[in-house]
C-alpha cells in the first residue's frame, strides 16, 4: 500500500470517528449527553430507557471499535494484532458494561463521575488510543 493511500485512509477513518462524535446527538439516543454537560454533580439523574440506551451504547462501541480495528490494520498491517485487539475491545466491553448497567439502573450522585468515565470508555474510542502507542512499542521492541 503506498504512503499517500495509507495516510488518506487514516485520514479518512480519523474523520468518521469525529463525525460519530460530531453527530453523536442525532445518530444515537443518550440522554446522559445533556446531563454531563451540566453540573451533573448536584441534579439528578435524567429519565432514560434502559434497553434503548444499552442498545445505543452498544451500536456506537461496535462502530467505534470497527472503525478502531481497520485504523490498527492499516498501521500495522499485522493480522495477530488485529486479533489480539479484538479479544481486549471484546473483553473491555464485556468489563465496562456490567458497571455501566449498574448505574443506569441504581443512579446515585456519589457514583456520577465514576459512572461517567466508564461510559467514556464505552461511547468514546480511548482503547483505539492506548492501544496504538502499545502497538507501536511492541513493534519497535520487536
Amino acid at each position: 500500500m503506498n504512503r499517500l493511500f495509507k495516510y488518506g485512509l487514516l485520514a479518512l477513518l480519523i474523520i468518521l470517528l469525529v463525525l460519530v462524535r460530531a453527530f453523536e446527538d442525532v445518530l444515537f439516543y443518550d440522554p446522559y449527553l445533556t446531563f454531563f454537560e451540566n453540573d451533573y454533580l448536584y441534579i439528578d439523574s435524567p429519565r432514560r430507557e434502559v434497553a434503548k440506551l444499552v442498545f445505543f451504547t452498544s451500536l456506537r462501541f461496535a462502530i467505534n471499535t470497527f472503525i478502531s480495528l481497520v485504523f490498527l490494520y492499516v498501521v500495522f498491517r499485522d493480522k495477530g494484532i488485529i486479533k489480539f485487539s479484538v479479544i481486549i475491545y471484546g473483553l473491555a466491553y464485556a468489563v465496562l458494561l456490567v458497571p455501566f448497567l449498574y448505574f443506569v439502573i441504581n443512579p446515585k450522585q456519589e457514583d456520577y463521575y465514576l459512572f461517567f468515565n466508564i461510559r467514556r470508555f464505552l461511547i468514546q474510542p480511548l482503547l483505539l488510543i492506548l492501544l496504538l502507542p502499545a502497538f507501536y512499542y511492541y513493534r519497535m521492541n520487536r
